[in-house]
């Protein structure tokens, strides 16, 4: 069996076609033969494979160890010694995979015309296979470039602060650039005046004295409300203004007529979203299904808005869509994927105005389990827009104008169909952590006015159940019909991540079962084992951290965290371009108009996939750090304040805090900690005390006193004003917490002696 593994993962990895096709544990059971419980013996084997290093899993298939996907979406960061371009992939964890893998770039000696023609700082999708030449210093992949996503000259952003002699200096925003000002000579400030923020790029590095920069762009006065947010769209390059282009074709869109649909304008379908949104791209229904063989069943219905019916593939409309790849979400405005005329207008499911919609009609049982689906091109028209609280509190017993007459022909059907959703959802067992979301309130001005925490209601849940059905059901549509999609991937965890969280659970007396077929259940098991006791944060953090990341994939390995074995985007088209894709294709599938998905191969989709997963890492990075900015900004007045908090990360550098009330993160260096030297402790996730054996852990609640904050860099740092707990020297489980009181700041002399200890251990 160990040859034949052998011989067909070297064979995927060298470009061969092994006989069944992409080699994982399903072709190896038949090739053997391997039935029932046995297979639960091979997917040991080759877990144990795996940690070895002799095999490696991506997504479901098994091929060699840090093997890249043929295509992947990369950076081209240097040049090697003879000029040939190096890069590296953009996806990459280098804390669980190691290095990232370096590209060699081929460059053909006489380019067709319209070929690609990269350099550094570009971004672009590359073709790639091993280099069995390479030696242990060379590139370990050579590709190359079908496509350029972005041309990226290195810039900086920063604030230009004017000197007497008519040159300035730039004080860049970026927490990681700190303290590296860059010098800009006099006559390349452009139109920047002192205090103005502005976009900058390097122009010379010399080995002496701070490099040169030359203003490129002034983006605004720093006090400007929206300045936060501009911040972060320069700095991830996110697309904030659209074509003219663009534009004109979205205001001469004409509305959709009748034409190829089914008329669904007397279905009372309705809309529940926050009460601030301003697009609505769903709309649910649902009533007791007539059949006698589904006594106690349902027929639910989700419409969701056509935008495949204005979106056109090929268009500037389509292009602009696929660059963005996603509406971004800040505090204080939102990033459209498309303009307003589409987004809020034709494409918005308005109360009492006709709007095409492709439905899903769905028959579920009185369990909850989906028995048939039907997909279907309609004209609807909703009955109502109600906001999640309002729609809670009809159920509740509290209507209004508005959702008085839904009550009993509207919301109670929709409920009753949730609970039976919810049968089938504990069944399935999701992966269930226990992480609330913080929502910021802003003041006129652009300033924070107040943090708070949204109660979670049933509304939420209910929408979200009914959203899930419909991308499964799009999914098993695409998949019986034999058409490409984008799939919603999720993969399982890797077993050194599996690893690491079973050494810090038997730190708490937890044993992480082993040999197992990983289920989102056996995550479930031991959060609720935990819930309530004072490893609950810690337990939901180390979990949350061993999981991978959701991406989009145009190849299914399924969807690890909501334990589905096929799902797909289908209910969010306005603001995802994922979702776009799979309404085309299922126009095209089930013949329901000229405009569905045109001819693609694989690798345009693979490239797709690629594409807006991207674009979403780029979107979550820039709402986190404008978020951290914005929080910074609001907590830069109360210099000196304590604040209650948790320990949300712990390194040999020091402990990540993040605060009660307002969620803020910031940092506590190690050196400042304590009277003693505090060493790293891995699988504890801890800082423990050499003399003293005072723990400082993952989870633990503090008390922090802020003593730093750079609002522009988004960068808080506090100090620990609280003890820690008390264990005995060199035990590897935490004892009972002392209470003692908060101790003085360490001396200046403790200090340096702490450093010079940690310098010394460092060699």
């Amino acid at each position: 069996m160990l040859a034949f593994i052998a011989r067909e993962a070297d064979a995927a990895a060298q470009g061969g076609k092994p006989a069944p096709g992409k080699i994982g544990k399903r072709e190896i059971a038949r090739a053997f033969d391997i039935r029932s419980d046995d297979r639960i013996a091979l997917k040991r084997l080759l877990r144990e494979m795996e940690a070895e290093g002799a095999l490696e899993k991506r997504n479901k298939h098994i091929g060699k160890p840090a093997e890249l996907p043929a295509v992947v979406l990369c950076d081209i960061v240097s040049r090697d010694r003879d000029g040939d371009l190096i890069a590296t992939p953009v996806e990459w964890e280098a804390a669980a995979q190691g290095p990232a893998p370096r590209i060699a770039i081929h460059m053909p000696r006489k380019p067709k015309r319209g070929d690609p023609t990269p350099g550094v700082g570009d971004r672009a999708l590359v073709r790639n296979e091993i280099d069995p030449t390479a030696g242990p210093k060379d590139p370990a992949y050579r590709g190359r470039v079908i496509k350029l996503i972005a041309r990226n000259r290195v810039q900086t952003i920063g604030v230009y602060r004017a000197l007497p002699d008519g040159s300035g200096r730039l004080i860049p925003v970026d927490k990681k650039a700190r303290g590296k000002e860059l010098t800009i000579p006099a006559g390349a400030q452009g139109e920047a005046r002192d205090g103005d923020l502005v976009a900058v790029e390097v122009s010379s590095e010399g080995r002496f004295g701070l490099p040169q920069a030359r203003v490129r762009e002034r983006l605004g006065a720093i006090d400007n409300e929206r300045a936060i947010t501009t911040i972060a769209l320069q700095t991830h390059g996110i697309p904030h203004v659209f074509r003219p282009e663009t534009l004109k074709e979205a205001e001469s869109a004409r509305a959709a007529t009748m034409t190829g649909r089914e008329d669904w304008r007397k279905l009372p379908l309705v809309t529940i979203d926050p009460a601030d949104a301003k697009d609505h791209d769903d709309a649910v229904y649902a009533e007791p299904d007539d059949d006698p063989d589904n006594a106690g069943g349902f027929v639910l219905t989700v419409a969701i808005a056509d935008v495949a019916a204005y979106v056109r593939p090929g268009t500037s409309l389509d292009r602009e869509a696929l660059e963005r790849g996603n509406s971004v979400y800040f505090p204080d405005r939102v990033v459209p994927m498309l303009p307003e005329r589409i987004s809020n207008d034709l494409c918005s499911l308005r109360p009492h105005e006709d709007r095409p919609a492709l439905a899903a009609r769905m028959i579920i049982a009185r369990d909850g389990r989906k028995l048939r689906h039907t997909f279907h091109r309609i004209m609807m028209r909703s009955a109502a827009k109600l906001a999640y609280p309002q729609a809670q509190a009809a159920i509740d017993g509290v209507t209004d104008d508005v959702t008085a007459p839904l009550l009993e022909p509207v919301l109670r059907p929709l409920w009753e169909a949730w609970r039976a959703l919810n049968i089938a959802r504990e069944q399935r067992s999701p992966l269930d952590l226990n992480l609330p979301e913080r929502k910021l309130l802003l003041k006129p001005d652009g300033r924070i006015d107040r943090v708070l925490i949204p109660p979670r209601l049933d509304a939420h849940r209910l929408i979200e159940e009914y959203m899930i059905l419909a991308n499964v059901a799009a999914a098993e549509t695409l998949e019986a019909q034999g058409s490409r999609l984008v799939y919603r991937a999720h993969d399982e965890p890797s077993i050194e991540k599996m690893h690491a969280l079973g050494e810090f659970l038997s730190t708490i007396g937890v044993k992480l079962a082993k040999g197992q077929v990983l289920r989102p259940q056996q995550f479930n098991a031991i959060l609720e084992r935990v819930r309530d006791s004072e490893h609950e944060n810690a337990v939901n953090e180390v979990v949350l951290r061993s999981q991978a990341q959701a991406e989009y994939s145009s190849e299914n390995y399924g969807h690890f965290g909501l334990n589905l074995r096929r799902y797909a985007h289908f209910t969010s088209p306005i603001r995802r371009y994922a979702d776009l894709i799979v309404h085309r294709a299922l126009i095209r599938a089930l013949n329901l108009g000229p405009d569905g998905l045109p001819n693609m191969e694989a690798d345009e989709i693979a490239e797709i996939a690629a594409r807006i997963s991207a674009a979403e890492r780029r979107a979550m990075a820039a709402e986190r750090e404008t978020n951290d900015r914005l929080i910074a900004s609001f907590l830069s007045t109360q210099i000196g304040a304590t604040f209650p908090g948790r320990i949300s990360g712990v390194t040999r550098a020091g402990l990540f805090i993040k605060l009660s009330d307002t969620g803020a993160d910031g940092f506590v260096p190690a050196a400042t900690i304590g009277n003693d030297y505090y060493r790293y402790v891995e699988n504890l996730h801890a800082l423990v005390g050499n003399r003293t054996g005072e723990t400082f852990r993952l989870g633990d609640q503090v008390e922090a006193k802020l003593v730093e904050a750079a609002p522009l860099a988004g960068a808080l740092r506090f100090e620990i004003a609280s003890s820690g707990r008390v264990r005995s020297a060199g035990s590897s489980r935490p004892g009972a917490a002392k209470s003692r009181k908060p101790r003085d700041k360490k001396p200046p002399s403790q200090k340096g002696r702490s450093r010079a200890h940690k310098k010394r251990s460092a060699r």
